[in-house]
């Protein structure tokens, strides 16, 4: 069922929004702003610091405030929608206090599009500028802030390499697009509208996808436990994890097929004596394996020979696995590496590896041991004394091969959705940049 879902995605995607062709305003006339092009003759165009006044009332506040607060992570890039967990607390220092009816922008790392209207006061982060509109429709204004072409032009102002953030003087320099009120508020519910329909279709395909990640790992945690023969005769293994296996399967604990030792590093670990670009073995870290699939195929950084002697080399076809980070997540890499001791090896396995590594990728041994992420606790004990079931060495080729199909077709499925989701961002981010700069004309929509 998930398939032809999948399949459809791309096609469907323009045909289920709203796709009528928008004229153009009659009358055009040139401003020399790039971000704006063309404005509709009877537009304004003023800076925004003549449009809204920049609120900078401040408060002291601790987590026994009692005040809704809003942080950077709780407002979803490019959207404007504002995600407040139940438990949400008041972190101590200073924080801006808002009011019903602001616009909230963040200023940190403009690039990703942070910027919200409220509808309640409260208190939120000093790296969110407060809005207080005075010529601009607040949907319309939000709509003004998260046009493409506004966030890039804002984002090329800023200053500080490793935590980049716009200024005021910049921001409430730029100049912005004016229409009359009551074709703001048309605009802004023409965008509500076209919005909404697009963000039920990315949720309908993110939820599609969490069922391709749900069916994965169930074709996976089958495959390991249960073998492919169907009528293959199942006995219990004693293992909660595993459930009945077919009884020609030998259950025994990981350690007995192989020792489990960790990683190391050079120390200090900063020091560059340890770092060459043209090494030989390249240096894994835990970012490295996040961003990696099945197979590590590159690092950011490379060993030099005193740094590789201090730490531990695989070779490429080693399995390892993350024992810190991106907890209980296996790799199999395919150049020569060392890792350090947020990893653990095995070096002497008489198993098929990558039936090793389809076990790992189903999550399930870890059952009992933490939740999978970093409330995971593995250590070289906990991993060797994880009980596992081995078919014979031709049956784990089987699996292996079986499992590769099966995961390639998942991706190619995923591949498509995940298409089908980034085709329409780019609608939304297009119509909202379309709207807000008079390149369509939307005052007939809805009549």
């Amino acid at each position: 069922m998930t398939e032809p879902l999948a399949l459809h995605t791309a096609e469907e995607t323009l045909e289920a929004v709203h796709t009528r062709r928008h004229d153009a305003y009659p009358e055009y006339r040139p401003y020399g702003i790039e971000w704006l092009g063309d404005v509709p003759e009877h537009w304004e165009v003023k800076r925004l610091k003549f449009l809204v006044r920049l609120v900078n009332a401040k408060v002291e506040a601790d987590e026994d405030t009692k005040r809704t607060y809003i942080g950077m992570e709780n407002i979803e890039s490019w959207t404007g929608k504002l995600r407040l967990p139940e438990d949400a607390f008041v972190p101590d220092g200073i924080s801006n206090v808002f009011q019903s009816g602001d616009v909230l922008f963040g200023k940190l790392r403009p690039y990703l599009a942070k910027a919200t209207t409220v509808d309640f006061g409260g208190l939120c982060s000093s790296e969110l500028m407060v809005f207080r509109p005075a010529r601009l429709y607040r949907r319309f204004l939000l709509y003004t802030l998260l046009a493409d072409g506004f966030v890039k032009l804002v984002n090329s102002s800023t200053y500080g390499s490793k935590m980049p953030r716009a200024n005021w003087e910049f921001i409430g320099g730029t100049r912005a697009p004016v229409p009359p009120l009551k074709e703001q508020q048309k605009i802004a519910c023409f965008l509500d509208e076209q919005t909404g329909k697009i963000d039920g279709l990315i949720r309908a395909r993110r939820d599609l996808l969490a069922l391709l990640r749900e069916k994965r790992q169930a074709v996976i945690t089958h495959a390991v436990t249960k073998g492919l023969d169907p009528a293959a005769k199942l006995q219990p293994s004693g293992i909660e994890w595993l459930g009945d296996v077919p009884e020609h399967w030998d259950v025994k604990r990981l350690k007995w097929d192989s020792a489990v030792l960790r990683g190391a590093s050079p120390r200090p670990i900063e020091d560059p004596i340890y770092f060459d670009d043209n090494g030989e073995y390249a240096w894994v870290r835990i970012s490295d394996v996040t961003a990696a699939g099945t197979y590590l195929h590159e690092t950011k950084q490379r060993l030099s020979e005193l740094g590789a002697s201090l730490s531990v080399k695989l070779e490429p076809g080693d399995l390892f696995l993350s024992i810190a980070g991106s907890v209980g997540k296996p790799c199999i890499t395919e150049i020569k590496c060392c890792i350090h001791d947020g990893f653990v090896y095995f070096p002497r396995l008489s198993c098929n590896r990558k039936f090793l590594y389809y076990i790992f990728a189903s999550g399930e041994p870890y059952k009992g041991l933490g939740k999978l992420g970093t409330q995971l606790n593995l250590n070289t004990d906990t991993v060797g004394s994880i009980s596992m079931a081995f078919p014979p060495p031709e049956e784990q080729r089987a699996i292996v091969r079986f499992l590769d199909r099966e995961m390639a077709r998942m991706d190619d499925l995923e591949s498509v959705v995940r298409e089908a989701i980034s085709s329409l961002e780019s609608l939304r981010t297009s119509i909202i940049s379309a709207a807000v700069t008079g390149k369509i004309d939307v005052r007939g929509e809805g009549l």
